[in-house]
């Protein structure tokens, strides 16, 4: 049996293929083109949604296929049902799947038995959809993405590691500052280290927002406590206060520099409302973009991007 494509974690695709898939993104945003008649995308999620689900299911409205929606009761993910078998099961009705999930060992386990695509929609561990829009969202803002400059302050989580990865492959000057014990996970630095490297660009990881920020080009932060750690939301505003994005901290970045956040912003917290609401802010761009990111993803998983017209 064929062994199928899946976009488990952002270090999945090579420079070359995220790159490539931004182009699919731009051209299908400029002219949506209906590559998918009659094929099955099927929503598996575990967690709350409101950008990941809308964003799929019009971006499949835009291919021309059809979406489903499956909430936890009904699946009961590893519980009601064993993950291999709900795998299997789905690959018999749909094309191809986005699971939104709690431990990436789930979707890894989830894309083992799989005979179709598997999407990362979002796990503890990674964000890649949600990286790649946010990348298509720079490139709009700044063109040539190699050796621009972006920092991210906060919580070294999903979407920091998928943006790192994303970021460094592209040859952007990338700098991430989080709280001890609250950064990267040592792969992650590994990984993204390795892809500067490789495409000329820079990777900078520190415990000093103010060296992160200086001169840069693009600011982007998160919340401090991320779905599940809502029991650590007293002691992370503690840890997390000095890493508010904030005018003072705006300040040390170049005039201008654009503000990103991926949603939802619990303004006041990682975020002040003056920034958030900075007309330099690209941040429901960024949201936005997710549609055509996961266009992109679906029809190049799917080997419909040949027949799109650039």
């Amino acid at each position: 049996m064929h062994s199928p494509r899946h976009l488990l974690s952002s270090a999945d695709l090579s420079a070359e293929e995220t790159a490539y898939l931004l182009d699919l993104a731009a051209a299908l945003k400029r002219r949506p083109q209906k590559v998918l008649v009659g094929k099955h995308l099927a929503l598996l999620f575990e967690k709350a949604s409101l950008r990941t689900r809308v964003s799929f299911e019009i971006a499949m409205d835009h291919l021309g296929a059809f979406t489903m929606y499956l909430d936890p009761r009904e699946v009961g993910l590893g519980e009601r049902e064993a993950i291999r078998d709900v795998s299997r099961v789905l690959a018999r009705y749909v094309d191809i799947v986005a699971v939104r999930t709690y431990g990436q060992s789930i979707i890894e386990e989830y894309a083992r038995f799989s005979s179709i695509p598997v999407i990362n929609a979002l796990t503890d561990e990674e964000h890649p959809c949600q990286a790649l829009a946010d990348l298509l969202t720079l490139r709009e803002h700044m063109g040539d993405l190699r050796g621009r400059s972006l920092a991210f302050v906060g919580d070294g989580n999903n979407v920091s590691t998928s943006l790192v990865i994303t970021a460094t492959a592209l040859g952007m000057d990338v700098r991430i500052a989080s709280p001890p014990g609250y950064q990267l996970p040592e792969w992650a630095i590994s990984e993204a280290s390795a892809r500067a490297a490789a495409s000329g660009g820079s990777f900078r990881h520190t415990t000093d927002p103010v060296e992160a920020v200086r001169g840069a080009e693009a600011l982007y932060t998160d919340v401090w406590t991320s779905m599940g750690q809502e029991r650590e939301a007293e002691r992370r505003k503690i840890d997390f206060a000095a890493y508010q994005l904030n005018a003072a901290l705006v300040a040390h970045a170049k005039p201008g520099a654009f503000i990103m956040h991926d949603l939802p912003a619990h303004r006041g917290e990682e975020i002040t409302d003056d920034v958030f609401e900075s007309p330099h802010a690209i941040i429901f761009d960024q949201a936005e973009n997710r549609v055509w990111a996961q266009a992109a993803v679906v029809a190049f998983l799917l080997g419909a991007d040949r027949s799109i017209e650039r």
